[in-house]
């Protein structure tokens, strides 16, 4: 039951992630399922870059948006330049 919690708030958290990341860079809006899956890269990133570079967002619920949103809009970027 953990499991299914826990993915579904790695979802919904992901969906919105990706979806703030999409208005910030644009033209880069792709559907929901992208967004997701930009959400929930966006976090992955965040998750190891930040601490690689020393960088901390505190632990309080923004951090815990701003971290995977700039992660996200990073993988935004990078994806941005691969398609050209």
């Amino acid at each position: 039951m953990g499991l299914v919690i826990g993915l579904s708030i790695a979802i919904v958290v992901g969906a919105i992630v990706g979806w703030l990341a999409s208005l910030i860079v644009k033209g880069s809006g792709s559907g929901l399922l992208t967004d997701i899956l930009i959400g929930i890269g966006g976090s992955i990133v965040a998750s190891f870059l930040f601490p690689a570079l020393g960088l901390t967002f505190g632990g309080n619920t923004i951090a815990a948006i701003l971290s995977p949103l700039v992660g996200a809009v990073i993988l935004l970027l990078i994806i941005k330049l691969l398609r050209r």
